[in-house]
């Protein structure tokens, strides 16, 4: 089983979108049972609702997604994934100081994964969720690869 949680500054647009994208991902893969994604915030208002845009890219994109809800990423998280994955460079200082540090390196970039040495733009500053939902899906996917052939 692969354990992946993606985390952001609040819960409502990036890291809820990367997380039903890589669902989705996993689903056409046939691999939802191998399989466990969830997301978190840093600095999250616990509880409350995604973000309507990231709700109108997974819309628009036929991604199904749940009520999701705000949930606070926990220093216990750390022994329950096997990736971690911050949407920018400040998230991923964030969670290693919430974890204590990265002494398994789990922590990691998303656009890392895509040969990438730059951040998710936060969509709930730039309004742009299309850009977002596009660096989402590249990670993603190049995430899934390198699983996938790891395995």
């Amino acid at each position: 089983m692969v354990n992946i949680m993606f985390v952001c500054f609040g819960n409502i647009c990036r890291s809820p979108m990367a997380e039903f994208v890589m669902k989705d991902l996993v689903a056409k893969a046939g691999e939802s049972d191998q399989f466990k994604i969830e997301s978190s915030g840093c600095y999250p208002r616990e509880g409350n609702p995604m973000s309507q845009g990231t709700r109108e890219q997974l819309r628009l994109h036929n991604i199904a997604f749940t009520d999701k809800r705000a949930a606070q990423l926990k220093r216990s998280d750390y022994n329950k994934y096997n990736y971690i994955i911050g949407m920018d460079r400040s998230n991923v200082k964030d969670i290693k100081y919430i974890m204590g540090g990265d002494v398994d390196n789990k922590i990691h970039l998303l656009l890392k994964f895509a040969g990438e040495n730059r951040d998710v733009d936060d969509p709930w500053y730039t309004d742009d969720f299309e850009t977002t939902y596009a660096d989402v899906l590249k990670g993603c996917r190049a995430l899934l690869a390198k699983i996938t052939t790891q395995s």
